[in-house]
């Protein structure tokens, strides 16, 4: 996987426009939001985990 695909742009507002139903929409924006809610997750655990370690020693 390159660099580029990772910073890529997604045209969504183009997406939504020619959206053909209501539903359709709705998946768009859900998926547009996982990638924040994963990197979220990913840094509460990494806090959390790292939180424990100071606290044992």
């Amino acid at each position: 996987m390159t660099i580029s695909a990772l910073v890529q742009q997604v045209n969504i507002e183009g997406k939504l426009k020619s959206a053909t139903d209501n539903s359709y929409q709705t998946g768009i924006i859900i998926g547009s939001f996982i990638p924040f809610v994963v990197l979220i997750g990913l840094a509460y655990w990494m806090y959390t985990s790292a939180k424990k370690r100071d606290k044992d020693l």
